[in-house]
């Protein structure tokens, strides 16, 4: 898959923002199936780039201003060792070196909510403390 730079840092913030304590109690796989959704989002056409995907109003709540996330992924450096294993995610989910471990899940949630949209679902998949569905099941547009 080809990708910018920018959609590079924005999916590692992305993963940060929204699994950053994950990493220590649960590994990889977590951080990992957050970068599988937002690619598997950008394949089904939920926006064009990366990036717009990660952007998207109301998707990754780590990019909403009033997230308290969201200053911690506006100041985030690679001297820190999380973000640092972030970017390592990002770049080999991007670069199409490890696999979908979510098979095709395009949202998710933390296990202590339970979103309206997931209100009669069961998780197809659980890594870490979320829990990850596939809503859409093909391509928009085709």
């Amino acid at each position: 898959m080809k990708f910018s730079k920018i959609d590079l840092d924005t999916l590692a913030k992305t993963i940060y923002g929204e699994g950053r304590g994950e990493l220590y109690r649960f590994g990889l796989s977590s951080l990992i199936a957050i970068a599988n959704v937002v690619i598997n989002r950008k394949n089904k056409r939920f926006a064009q780039t990366v990036s717009a995907v990660c952007l998207a109003p109301y998707q990754f709540s780590c990019w909403d201003s009033k997230d308290a996330n969201y200053t911690e992924i506006k100041k985030v450096t690679e001297e820190n060792a999380v973000f640092k294993a972030c970017l390592r995610v990002a770049y080999s989910v991007l670069s199409e070196k490890w696999p979908d471990l979510t098979d095709g899940c395009d949202h998710y949630h933390e296990r202590s909510v339970k979103p309206f949209w997931a209100a009669y679902m069961e998780p197809k998949r659980i890594f870490g403390s979320h829990c990850f569905y596939e809503l859409v099941n093909r391509k928009r547009g085709e």
